[in-house]
């Protein structure tokens, strides 16, 4: 089956009787289930790992956004590396998207969310042309050649897509939010955000092989070292519009190194923290705020409609056989 891969999540191209006018999360996540369930397990992503640790902040933020996690100093994550897809048995090196979702929790009623994908942006800008993609994947090569003729938002993807060599590390990628974000300082001001988390690898690693190669590199690193990323901010200026997805932002932007996130451990999912925990983009603390980017509500109602499938699964004893998954 062919498999069209956005938003960091894998959606089946099954053919549409009608394209609605609004797609629900309930659509969306029906999709990414296709005609094989596994229950129990996220509807996209499904194969990760658990990763947890703590983000270094230097304080650099501060004038920008009041969010506590970028005060200066350490706040501890729960944390998953994963790949597309939605069979948590899929081989890890075939998975063309690569993610990294964090939870940070500050106090008792401020927590925030964070999910990354290596794609810097989308290649559409709204839920319905996302469906159109999906229907032209399935009508063949052609189809989805004119489909990207007759939608130049996407051009930004695909110079990406072209250029995108996977690594054999999850230490080795780059991790984007795609959506922009507004960073709300003490004076009420609003600074429009996207960013990345970098690498600090010098060389890239040749990586493992075998169905869970990125998950056998990953232990073998973390017995040795700690992983380490720079967590860069890019700024917009009023040139840059941040309800886009699609509008990659000019190299030339402000660019502030935030901190460093510090990966120490690891667990397998089914036995760590992270398999119970949403990673809704929008569970945002004060200091932080959505914009009105369309990509980024349909993501939470995705994430969020997946979540309350695969929880009513485990109450129903999905997962008991899959102990070391």
């Amino acid at each position: 089956m062919k498999t069209i891969f956005m938003l960091g999540l894998v959606l089946p191209c099954i053919a549409l009787a009608q394209q609605p006018s609004k797609v629900t999360p309930q659509q969306f996540v029906n999709l990414q289930e296709g005609d094989i369930v596994h229950k129990g397990f996220r509807r996209a992503h499904a194969k990760g790992i658990c990763i947890s640790g703590e983000f270094l902040s230097n304080g650099s933020l501060t004038k920008y956004t009041h969010a506590k996690v970028f005060e200066k100093g350490s706040t501890p994550f729960i944390g998953r590396f994963s790949i597309a897809g939605s069979n948590p048995s899929a081989p890890d090196l075939k998975a063309p998207v690569r993610s990294m979702a964090l939870s940070f929790a500050t106090s008792a009623t401020q927590q925030w969310r964070v999910a990354m994908n290596t794609p810097p942006v989308m290649a559409v800008s709204d839920p319905h042309t996302f469906y159109q993609q999906i229907i032209a994947i399935k009508a063949g090569p052609e189809a989805i050649q004119k489909f990207f003729k007759d939608h130049p938002e996407s051009q930004d993807f695909l110079n990406w897509k072209s250029s995108y060599q996977p690594s054999g590390s999850f230490a080795a990628e780059t991790y984007n939010s795609i959506n922009a974000f507004y960073l709300i300082n003490e004076q009420d001001e609003k600074q429009a955000v996207r960013w990345h988390m970098r690498p600090t690898l010098t060389a890239t690693p040749e990586g493992l092989k075998g169905e869970d190669a990125l998950q056998q590199e990953l232990q073998q690193r973390l017995a040795k070292e700690d992983i380490v990323f720079d967590w860069v901010y890019t700024l917009a200026t009023e040139a840059d519009n941040e309800n886009d997805p699609a509008r990659a932002w000019p190299n030339s932007r402000q660019q502030i190194t935030a901190g460093q996130l510090v990966i120490r451990d690891w667990q397998f999912q089914l036995k760590g923290e992270c398999h119970s925990i949403n990673y809704d983009p929008l569970v945002l603390p004060e200091g932080i705020e959505p914009t009105a980017d369309p990509i980024l509500r349909a993501r939470s109602g995705a994430y969020a409609e997946s979540y309350r499938r695969r929880a009513r699964e485990v109450l129903n004893g999905a997962l008991e056989a899959n102990s070391n998954e």
